[in-house]
């Protein structure tokens, strides 16, 4: 499940400063690469703007020249591809709305303390996108649903995408680029776009410029910016960013299970968490999404205890509404002064309700408990 974004962008992709970043709705957490997460404010409105939508890159952008960038489509495919972006955009464009999260959101509510970027509670924001579907790009290539059984030579079983990003991690092998790979179905019928528009206008160089994958509905770890490789495998990626990160590495020595959907997940936007609120009638407003399915119902939480009052969920979008967070909002009257405490519970199509507490992992992924924000509550 997804929503509506815009990209926020540091000039250049250089460090921008505390002030330009807070007027930008950004809180950075990193100069170089440059890492912010959005402010909870600039999540308000049902697109977060470019200059808000929240940064998360593993190495230097890379300097690309839309005009000469190529993709690349490769391995077990009936036909090597290497495409301009016009000649990409000759292939058909599709716009949808979708919400992309860190896997790493919320990392800071895990103890022990995961390692890891030290994510508070804005690594998402949502944006509407632009591209060429992927899968008219694999079908050019003669990569279809027969694929995966023999149609081309070895069956292929998964699609691996390459960024021109690259560094080396800090534990892990030598200069590596970030690379990630897709089931085979997933790619053919993920709704996966090839972008190169976001929000409009084009996509801003820390967000992937001049083209980019984007995968709805889940992690955005899987979505590879500054997109030039595409390879067709017949054998399983296991690069570092598939197999060595982006897994759930649980504390109880069971085997790691990869990163992929979003979890059921809601977010108090206001009040606002350390503000204050004059007593009387006071709307609660949020958001909530979820990468498997529709968002059915938000609940908010008074204070401690299990006392849960249903909110009121904005209407589906017709256009893209699988893919894009719900607003929703809850009438309170704050009645009494002091210290007070509200928590939001999001339900989704399939069953799915944001646990009480969160399911600690080694790198600090996945976390979509219920939050609690803490107010005071004044006489004017």
């Amino acid at each position: 499940m997804t929503t509506t974004i815009t990209a926020a962008t540091a000039t250049d992709s250089q460090f921008v400063s505390n002030e330009a970043a807070g007027q930008a709705g950004l809180v950075p957490l990193k100069p170089s690469p440059f890492n912010a997460e959005s402010a909870v404010p600039a999540l308000e409105p049902e697109v977060t703007s470019a200059s808000s939508f929240y940064v998360r890159s593993n190495f230097a952008v890379p300097d690309l020249d839309p005009a000469t960038h190529r993709l690349t489509v490769g391995g077990a495919v009936r036909t090597q591809l290497d495409l301009s972006l016009n000649e990409l955009r000759a292939l058909g464009s599709r716009t949808i709305s979708t919400v992309m999260e860190c896997a790493g959101n919320n990392r800071l509510q895990l103890t022990p303390l995961p390692s890891g970027e030290p994510w508070h509670v804005g690594a998402v924001s949502a944006g509407t996108w632009t591209g060429t579907p992927l899968r008219a790009v694999l079908e050019r290539a003669g990569v279809n649903e027969k694929a995966g059984s023999g149609a081309v030579a070895g069956g292929v079983v998964e699609i691996l995408f390459e960024g021109a990003d690259h560094g080396k991690p800090k534990d892990g092998p030598g200069d590596i680029p970030f690379a990630r790979s897709l089931p085979l179905d997933k790619a053919l019928h993920g709704e996966a776009l090839l972008v190169y528009e976001m929000n409009g206008a084009p996509l801003p160089r820390d967000h992937g410029a001049p083209l980019r994958l984007i995968v709805p509905s889940w992690y955005g770890m899987a979505s590879v910016k500054w997109l030039h490789r595409i390879e067709a495998l017949t054998e399983p990626f296991t690069g570092y960013y598939q197999r060595n990160r982006y897994v759930y590495e649980l504390a109880n020595g069971t085997p790691a299970t990869p990163v992929g959907a979003m979890r059921v997940k809601s977010i108090i936007i206001s009040p606002e968490d350390g503000g204050t609120v004059v007593l009387g009638p006071c709307v609660v407003r949020g958001k909530a999404w979820s990468g498997e399915g529709e968002i059915v119902k938000v609940e908010v939480g008074v204070d401690g205890g299990d006392d849960w009052r249903e909110a009121t969920l904005s209407p589906v979008q017709d256009a893209g509404g699988q893919y894009t967070w719900r607003a929703w909002e809850y009438e309170w009257t704050a009645d009494v002064a002091g210290r007070r405490a509200l928590r939001s519970r999001a339900t989704d199509s399939r069953g799915n309700v944001q646990p009480a507490q969160p399911t600690w992992n080694k790198y600090g992924y996945g976390n979509n408990a219920i939050r609690p924000i803490i107010f005071d509550v004044t006489a004017g």
